[in-house]
This record gives C-alpha cells, sequence and structure tokens, in this order.
C-alpha cells in the first residue's frame, strides 16, 4: 500500500509542477500594442502625459501570470530596475523609436542572482500589471518576474 500511496503523491506532484507552469500564458509585443494613447494631466506632475486605453483583450489580462521574450534594458542596476523591450535599447521607447507599449518594467522577487546586460535577449515569467495612473512605473509591469 506505501507503494502506491508514493506513486500517488509522486504523480500528483508532477501535475501540480506541470500545471503551475502551464498557468503561464504566452504573450508577445503585438499584444500588448493592443492600446490606444491619449493624454490626461497630471496635477501631481503639472503635466500632460499619454494615457493608455487598453483593448479588452490587454484587460483580460491585468493580473494574469504570463511570459514574454525581448530586449533587457537596464535602468539602475543597483536598485535592480530592469525593463524589457521590444527592441535593443537604440530603438526602444526611451530613445524615440517606438512607444510605452514597447516596454515592460520587470520587479524581481528579492535580490536578483544575476546581473543582466544591455540587450540580452531573455524570457520572463509574472503576473502582468496594467498601470494607468502611476508616473513613476511603466504602463506594462510584470511582477514576482522569474526567468525561464
Amino acid at each position: 500500500m506505501s507503494r502506491l500511496v508514493s506513486f500517488l503523491f509522486f504523480s500528483f506532484s508532477l501535475f501540480s509542477f506541470s500545471e503551475g507552469r502551464a498557468q503561464h500564458t504566452k504573450i508577445d509585443w503585438a499584444f500588448l500594442a493592443k492600446v490606444e494613447w491619449g493624454e490626461k494631466y497630471f496635477e501631481e506632475y503639472e503635466e500632460t502625459v499619454w494615457y493608455p486605453d487598453y483593448s479588452e483583450e490587454v484587460l483580460a489580462m491585468d493580473g494574469k501570470l504570463v511570459e514574454i521574450k525581448g530586449y533587457i534594458i537596464p535602468v539602475d542596476v543597483e536598485a535592480g530596475f530592469y525593463v524589457l523591450s521590444a527592441n535593443p535599447f537604440a530603438s526602444c521607447f526611451f530613445c524615440g523609436n517606438a512607444g510605452p507599449e514597447s516596454v515592460v518594467e520587470l520587479q524581481f522577487e528579492g535580490k536578483l542572482s544575476k546581473t543582466y546586460t544591455t540587450d540580452e535577449i531573455a524570457t520572463f515569467q509574472g503576473r502582468l500589471k496594467l498601470n494607468w495612473d502611476d508616473l513613476e512605473h511603466c504602463n506594462y509591469i510584470l511582477q514576482n518576474v522569474t526567468a525561464k
């Protein structure tokens, strides 16, 4: 009987592990580009900025586990602040050749085990958060990030 219990426990553990991994939906940059931009005045900053109007498809992914591949852009390595971009650094949003929908802020859980370099290509998994109002962060945020 203990062999059966061990087998069932092992089988259930494998099923649970693969279930957890399968929960991440692969998304791409074309998906994140399904957003329109308007302008909104933020009194606190005394500035008018682009304001996202996410498509229904994108809104449905808010808070969901996702996976995305792109180019890493270290913004502040000491603080562990990185973004993932649809484009290499020379062509990304910060350099004027794309829009804010072409970057995702990476929020790692805990201390990073490695330092990422500019334009390193990587795939990350995490929980997608849509950001409308916090100008200190990107419009797309990936929380509890892990490298795949």
